[in-house]
């Protein structure tokens, strides 16, 4: 939001994040810290739970399953999805619930057929709930490729134990400008649930995955 900071700032904050992270043998990735000030994360208001589609997806794979059967689950495979999970593999999960666990700790999202829900919420629910992560409901009808795209650039921001939220907003081998997009798309919506944004957010902090922490100044 640039009420709150500027696109340029961010952008060159970014950039000195990048610039100043060694090299690694992998593509680390940028993540963002908001850090709140005066805000009770144990109320109503204070607790910050969203999903955020970016301007710009991450140049990482992430990794969607989806739970469904038929049709559904043919074109979800064909979409590229990383894993698809039928009626019959759920109840292999009931009887073992570290296939459960594994699902829940390789996935980044799970999408699940909504006639499947019920099952599948008792299942896999229990083991997504701890690791942040929250079911998503695709009715019978929807687009499931289209779907799966659009969540490839999403991202979950919440509130946890402390003042703050932080999010991977894309990875190093993006411009600093695609990735700013993305860090004021999450700014934003921190913001718009803010009774006042310019005091109420004390501190934005970029980095890489590894690297030192770059405060962006406002």
């Amino acid at each position: 939001m640039s009420e709150v900071i500027p696109k340029e700032t961010l952008a060159k904050a970014i950039e000195e994040a990048i610039k100043s992270s060694k090299k690694r043998r992998f593509k680390q990735s940028v993540e963002l810290i908001v850090v709140l000030r005066d805000v009770d994360i144990r109320s109503p208001e204070g607790r910050i739970r969203e999903t955020i589609f970016l301007p710009h997806p991450p140049r990482k794979e992430v990794k969607i399953c989806v739970i469904a059967d038929g049709d559904m689950a043919l074109k979800a495979k064909e979409a590229g999805a990383y894993r698809v999970v039928s009626r019959e593999e759920l109840k292999l999960m009931a009887e073992n619930r570290k296939l459960a666990k594994k699902l829940a700790q390789e996935c980044d999202w799970v999408l699940i057929r909504t006639d499947m829900m019920g099952q599948a919420g008792r299942v896999v629910g229990p083991a997504l709930g701890p690791r942040g992560k929250i079911p998503v409901p695709v009715p019978i009808t929807a687009d499931i490729k289209a779907i799966i795209n659009m969540y490839r650039r999403a991202v979950f921001i919440r509130t946890k134990d402390q003042p703050q939220i932080m999010c991977r907003i894309g990875t190093e081998d993006m411009s600093p400008e695609e990735l700013a997009e993305n860090a004021l798309a999450v700014i934003s919506t921190v913001a718009s649930k803010l009774k006042n944004p310019r005091y109420n957010i004390a501190k934005i902090v970029v980095k890489t995955t590894m690297g030192p922490a770059v405060e962006v100044k406002k």
